[in-house]
């Protein structure tokens, strides 16, 4: 079956996922996250891409970005990652691949999604059971984003902006938003978007997709589909967006 094709749109949020090689490790001490970051900021310098939130793990990546030109965003992480598996390669002697061949991505209706997926990313280490509070976890964007640790890689979005009319409101509105757990339900859509390869919006959203890109784009259920009883047609799988 042929690979879904990306979605990628100028000047919209993307959740991009890159995971270690049958998710083995990807990282194996702190230089090795300071060389990867260094990549980062290079790369999206160069490629004109905005990083709005980040987490790096032991065996994969987050990003939450904004590219200027969403044909460039592939560029990003061939950049960084060749430079990194470089880098892995000559300091532990070996060779050969460190990422799976094809990243996860997911366009994000900002509106509705852009600030629980930053969360979420945020979040990762916590729900990995590695820190009992984000602030904990050196290697994300949540001490710039929730108490102002200088970090050059990160842009903030105008939501994050919209929090406050100076730096110390808007970091104490988006502490809050930490205060109480991310349900399960909403958590489930945004892997199921990265699974899939899928947008993540309302209904609204999906329509102007089509538009934009000529494709049909909504998210799957899982699950086999229910077969109509009463007049023994075949099953169809229901292609279904989020609430509003």
């Amino acid at each position: 079956m042929p690979r879904r094709t990306r979605v990628h749109i100028d000047g919209l949020p993307l959740h991009i996922v890159q995971r270690g090689h049958n998710r083995a490790a990807c990282f194996f001490d702190d230089q090795d996250r300071l060389a990867y970051l260094g990549g980062l900021r290079d790369a999206l310098e160069h490629e004109r891409c905005w990083l709005h939130a980040y987490v790096l793990m032991t065996n994969h990546v987050h990003l939450l970005l904004t590219p200027e030109h969403a044909a460039r965003v592939p560029q990003v992480l061939i950049s960084v990652g060749r430079r990194y598996v470089q880098f892995i390669n000559h300091t532990y002697g070996r060779t050969g691949t460190l990422w799976d061949g094809r990243y996860k991505s997911s366009l994000v209706q900002a509106e509705t999604y852009l600030l629980l997926c930053q969360r979420s990313i945020e979040l990762n280490p916590v729900r990995a059971g590695m820190v009992a509070d984000p602030a904990d976890y050196r290697w994300s964007s949540y001490r710039a984003n929730g108490l102002g640790q200088a970090d050059p890689l990160l842009t903030a979005h105008p939501l994050y902006l919209a929090f406050g009319a100076d730096d110390e409101s808007r970091r104490a509105a988006y502490r809050d938003l930490f205060r109480t757990t991310l349900d399960d339900a909403p958590l489930s859509k945004l892997r199921m978007a990265l699974n899939q390869d899928q947008p993540i919006g309302n209904d609204h959203f999906y329509r102007e997709i089509e538009v934009m890109t000529g494709q049909r784009r909504a998210l799957r259920k899982r699950g086999r589909p229910r077969k109509h009883k009463d007049d023994g047609s075949k099953a169809e799988t229901r292609q279904v967006g989020l609430p509003l």
